[in-house]
């Protein structure tokens, strides 16, 4: 099916890729933020919320208006670096083992750094805490990032907080001083300033709005002035930080005269996390309907894309990978990919541009099941799974299902949503990937509740797990776990493969030191458990140290 600019393009002065050859590939610069949704910017009609920065990169370049993502973080955040379904990638989840990215899954800036590119990135990584499955180890020269899903949880040093927090540089702790969008933001800008002769990939992906909601109250007052709730003007406050952020970097691009050599790309990862302003779409974080799903996706290069274009094909996070690579003359020669180059579209001709179906899910799980919150969606039609069909070019609240009277559409979308989950649950399963033990890249491994996984596993002061591992060599090792008060006195337990300990701890211990034991090497399983009232509970740290 042949498109015409007309019909994927919503102004009629559709914008053209305004050179004909790139002399330089581009600089690229990818902010992602975290829990902001498609209607928290005044570019979308939010008359509470003034966002002028985040909404220039929209008005002066590119605005994909039907974009999609995963209903949850970590699962877009493994499409976006590969160009895959994140099933593929081994990320089902955000928490409890199930956010971590395999290691030979080949990533953007892995692409981009072998073919020249300086790679950073600045802010939540989300896809391993631990090697071979750190930013470092993926592919990125410079990292300053927050570990597990964001500053303050539970892969956090204890006490960590959103202000003067420890963060990770290039794989070790490091204290930085002052609020961390702003110190993500400052640390970017001293990168580039040190690259700007290089080509240079900076993604900044911010915690920010996350929850916890905190930042400084001169950004929240203005919103309680307006009378909103104060989950909403705290939000609102951490968007107007990221808004003014995003202004200092423009405003340094320009000054280093990079603004017209980068590509600035503007995206979130998921819809809100709670209800507020969101466009009159269904849903929020966590659902698959378009309020869980649908994100901005700005996309602006001065002198190559004309400003105020927008583009209503679909389009997803599976395909930002691929258009970066192809913008950037980097032909991938790594296993398939499920999103496809949009520059196209950006060049306004004529193109082959037959619809498609996209495909979202999420499953708080080990494992996904068929159709458990899922979407297939094509340009016109969505099924919610897989039995919810909506017109989203006459219902884009998704109010009205219409799988009665077009079965035969719910029935294509259902069929073409079976296979592709075969697909994906078939490229290497849903067992985790394992963090390496004694591996010379770290050492020690701190083990965190993050990762480990098991019925019992949870984030709270009775949760028990274990940790799927592999031990790179047998040697000695020094094993201590850690936890903030032990609740009564009795036996600490440590176990991996052949190896284990036991060793008596005292009630309000905050830790406990085995004396080292030979690991055996190759793949095994962690279990670490202390006593309390009912039934043992899991350390909130165990660190394991090669002699």
């Amino acid at each position: 099916m042949r498109l015409t600019r007309r019909q994927f393009v919503q102004a009629p002065s559709a914008f053209r890729l305004q050179t004909s050859k790139v002399r330089r590939p581009p600089n690229i610069l990818l902010i992602v933020s975290d829990d902001q949704g498609f209607g928290d910017l005044s570019l979308h009609g939010n008359t509470q919320l003034a966002t002028p920065n985040l909404d220039s990169i929209g008005r002066d370049g590119v605005q994909f208006t039907q974009f999609q993502v995963c209903p949850v973080c970590s699962p877009t955040r493994s499409s976006l670096m590969t160009g895959r379904y994140n099933y593929r990638t081994g990320v089902v989840d955000t928490y409890l083992g199930r956010s971590m990215m395999y290691p030979d899954e080949v990533t953007l800036p892995e692409y981009l750094g072998r073919a020249g590119y300086q790679t950073g990135i600045f802010g939540k990584w989300h896809l391993g805490d631990n090697y071979p499955l750190r930013s470092v180890d993926q592919g990125f020269h410079e990292s300053v990032v927050c570990k597990g899903g964001g500053v303050g949880q539970p892969s956090d040093p204890p006490g960590n907080s959103y202000f003067d927090p420890t963060l990770q540089h290039n794989g070790k702790p490091q204290p930085y001083q002052g609020y961390c969008t702003d110190i993500f933001f400052n640390e970017a800008m001293r990168w580039i300033e040190r690259r700007r002769r290089d080509r240079f990939f900076c993604y900044v992906a911010t915690n920010a709005p996350h929850d916890p909601l905190t930042v400084s109250d001169r950004y929240v007052q203005p919103f309680r002035d307006k009378g909103l709730d104060d989950a909403t003007a705290k939000t609102y406050g951490m968007v107007a930080n990221l808004d003014e952020n995003v202004g200092r970097m423009l405003q340094f691009l320009n000054k280093q005269s990079l603004d017209r050599n980068t590509l600035v790309v503007f995206l979130t990862d998921n819809g809100p996390q709670r209800p507020r302003y969101n466009a009159a779409m269904r849903g929020i974080k966590g659902t698959v309907y378009q309020g869980g799903i649908r994100v901005p996706s700005f996309w602006r290069w001065p002198g190559h894309l004309k400003p105020g274009t927008k583009i209503n094909r679909i389009a997803a996070h599976i395909d930002v990978t691929p258009t970066l690579l192809d913008l950037c003359g980097v032909k991938p020669d790594a296993p398939h990919m499920d999103g496809r180059s949009l520059s196209p579209l950006f060049r306004g001709d004529e193109v082959d541009w037959p619809d498609r179906t996209l495909f979202t899910q999420w499953h708080r799980g080990d494992e996904p099941q068929l159709f458990r919150a899922c979407a297939a969606r094509n340009q016109r039609y969505k099924l919610v799974d897989g039995k919810e069909l909506y017109d989203l070019s006459s219902d884009p609240a998704e109010q009205h299902d219409v799988s009665a009277e077009r079965p035969e559409i719910a029935g294509k979308l259902r069929r073409q949503t079976e296979a592709w989950f075969r697909d994906v649950s078939s490229t290497r399963g849903y067992a985790p990937p394992r963090i390496a033990i004694g591996a010379p890249e770290e050492n020690p491994v701190i083990l965190t509740r993050q990762d480990w996984r098991g019925p019992r596993a949870t984030w709270d002061a009775k949760g028990l797990g274990h940790w799927e591992v592999h031990v790179a060599s047998a040697a000695a090792y020094q094993v201590t776990l850690r936890i903030p008060q032990a609740p009564q006195a009795g036996d600490a337990n440590f176990r991996l493969a052949s190896a284990s300990a036991s060793k008596k701890i005292e009630q309000g211990a905050n830790s406990i030191e085995f004396p080292p034991m030979t690991l055996p090497a190759g793949p095994g399983t962690v279990e670490a458990a202390l006593p309390a009232p009912g039934q043992p509970i899991g350390p909130h740290y165990v660190e394991i140290r090669k002699l």
